[in-house]
């Protein structure tokens, strides 16, 4: 039953996604707003929604391994997978100023949590902690970046042309599209999260080892359909915007709100693996601002990086 209801997951992504992209793309241009801020807002949010819902349950029922794994190993596939499969299917080119700026914020997000985690690096605490307090500074850090979004979107709505009539009348149409679309996401992450978690702790996987992996890729299928279906459809700023928004609401977002409820344990293992995303996020900076565009052959550099990734996590578990 657990594979039969994962392949219905799997269904729902993918046409829940299908449409997510073409709602969502098309309200951009009824806003007048260029389709980076969407990718970087309400797609990024939409598609964060499966892993705040498994953190945070994760975090309240005590299982902190999960809760942590969870944001690391989603943003770790996020830059390799995700960005990887959408390059090599359609290169995604990057001519927003703003998607060379929010990658940077990204990689900032990174070293905040790896020294967030540090207490007993910094401060000769006993254990690593992420506290209530560490998750305040991460939600306070989230609406500094919702400004900034919310502000670039004013800006380029002034110096917009007047959309027609005939445009506006497709606004209902469109929100229910991309309602549907997000609903249907959300619900076929949470069949495949679900069950695929059932299906690795029969096999007799660790708690750490299904956050970074099974429930972490799960968590990242939205991120992965809804970034290939944007590509293919040469929406190439929402492809690359939904996976750093993305990134950044894990980390701001999900992992702030989790540690704002409860305070999280760290468990040592996780600063190898943020160290990793860390370095990733460079690289995938490095790549954006060489040419302004990743093209299949650093598409396919990503995705190999992931495969290796994936190698040592199991030999060290």
């Amino acid at each position: 039953m657990s594979y039969l209801l994962l392949l219905v997951g799997f269904v729902l992504l993918i046409k829940g996604a299908d449409f997510f992209v073409d709602g969502s793309s098309s309200i951009a241009r009824l806003l007048q707003v260029p389709p980076i801020l969407i990718g970087l807002t309400i797609v990024a949010l939409g598609t964060s929604s499966p892993e705040a819902t498994v953190s945070i349950i994760a975090a309240m029922e005590g299982n902190a391994d999960v809760a942590i794994g969870n944001v690391v190993g989603s943003n770790i596939f996020n830059i390799t997978i995700v960005v990887g499969i959408a390059a090599f299917l359609f290169p995604l080119k990057v001519q927003s100023e703003t998607i060379r700026k929010e990658i940077p914020f990204t990689l900032l997000a990174s070293i905040v949590m790896l020294v967030v985690m540090s207490d007993m690096a910094l401060q000769g605490f006993s254990s690593n902690m992420i506290t209530r307090s560490d998750g305040i500074i991460f939600l306070l850090f989230l609406l500094i970046f919702m400004y900034y979004i919310i502000e670039l979107g004013l800006k380029s709505r002034q110096n917009a042309v007047i959309t027609d009539g005939a445009e506006k009348e497709k606004w209902g149409k469109n929100i229910l599209i991309t309602l549907v679309g997000l609903a249907a996401i959300i619900f076929g992450g949470d069949l495949v999260v679900d069950n695929a978690t059932d299906i690795a702790y029969s096999l007799g996987m660790s708690e750490t080892l299904v956050g970074l992996t099974i429930i972490a890729i799960g968590t990242s299928l939205p991120e992965l359909v809804t970034s290939i279906s944007a590509a293919l459809k040469k929406e190439s700023e929402i492809a690359l915007g939904n996976i750093v928004g993305s990134n950044i609401f894990n980390i701001l977002f999900v992992l702030g709100a989790s540690s704002a409820i409860t305070p999280i344990a760290v468990n040592d293992k996780v600063f190898t693996d943020v160290s990793i995303m860390i370095g990733l996020t460079f690289v995938l900076l490095l790549f954006a601002r060489t040419g302004l565009r990743i093209g299949k052959r650093e598409g396919l550099l990503l995705a190999l990086a992931y495969v290796m990734y994936l190698v040592y996590v199991i030999l060290r578990n």
